[in-house]
């Protein structure tokens, strides 16, 4: 009935080349881009790891209603050859994180 895994949830992306960048459009909705996200590079691959924390309350008339959606996503992106750390720029908007290697 309940599935459990201990591996997280895949993030989906696109990739384009655009001139000589690589542009990465990750989508993550529902996380807080300062707190949840982290982008590391390591053995030519950009990892992108991400977890979501959503809790909502509902207090009505004596009745409480609580829900939760969470859960850690990542993904693995081959790097072009000569990226260096200090190549990788980030930006999320509207629940897609935006990494350029330059």
């Amino acid at each position: 009935m309940f599935e459990s895994t201990d591996t997280p949830s895949p993030i989906r992306v696109e990739e384009v080349i655009d001139g000589k960048n690589l542009v990465v459009r990750a989508e993550i909705p529902g996380v807080d881009p300062d707190k949840d996200v982290e982008i590391t590079m390591a053995d030519g691959f950009l990892h992108i790891h991400a977890e979501r924390r959503e809790k909502e309350e509902h207090k009505d008339n004596g009745n409480f209603r609580s829900e939760f959606r969470y859960g850690s996503f990542s993904r693995n992106i081959p790097l072009p050859d000569g990226v260096k750390e200090e190549d990788i720029k980030a930006s999320y908007t509207n629940g897609v994180l935006h990494p350029r290697m330059t």
